[in-house]
């Protein structure tokens, strides 16, 4: 018994602990990709390199920002904010499935007769191209979705496939993101 109250204690506990939790934005993206600052964690080398890849495949929902797309940002915040030079930071998101229509320009929404009628994530999306973040559309992805090269917010390369922009990302040092 004592074991069930201190369980119900904790799960108790949690959601208010994590309603505490102070989210930070920046250094880089002041309006998007928070982060929380995590107690005994040492800053970076100032050497530090870091490459890595972001696989999204669902598209934003209604007016909201791709989430997945966001979370690229978040990595660039949280590890700026911990010392690693932004210079030293690579990232791509390699984007397939419906999250490519989150890369399209507000006019080739509205020429698709889309239910939105402008990109919510579109801002977003140039602010992180502005900082070498790469946009990575899948070439087959694109072709099911009925999307042309020209409908994509400019600097959104395109490639083959997703699964050959991760395999080149990863010849190029690239890690992936897990999850």
């Amino acid at each position: 018994m004592r074991c069930v109250l201190i369980f119900a204690a904790l799960a108790f506990a949690a959601p208010a602990a994590a309603q505490d939790t102070e989210w930070q934005l920046g250094p880089i993206f002041a309006d998007f990709g928070p982060h929380a600052a995590v107690e005994g964690v040492e800053d970076f080398p100032a050497d530090t390199e870091l490459a890595h890849s972001f696989d999204v495949a669902d598209r934003a929902e209604g007016d909201r920002r791709n989430r997945g797309f966001e979370s690229a940002a978040r990595f660039i915040n949280m590890h700026a904010a911990h010392g690693v030079d932004p210079a030293n930071m690579r990232a791509a998101v390699v984007v397939h499935g419906s999250a490519v229509l989150d890369l399209l320009t507000d006019e080739a929404l509205v020429a698709r007769e889309d239910e939105r009628e402008s990109n919510a994530s579109g801002a977003m999306v140039r602010e992180m191209l502005d900082h070498g973040v790469r946009f990575i559309v899948c070439g087959q992805s694109a072709a099911g979705q009925g999307v042309e090269r020209g409908d994509l917010i400019p600097g959104v390369e395109m490639a083959l496939s997703a699964m050959t922009a991760h395999a080149r990302l990863q010849q190029q040092g690239y890690t992936v993101n897990p999850f």
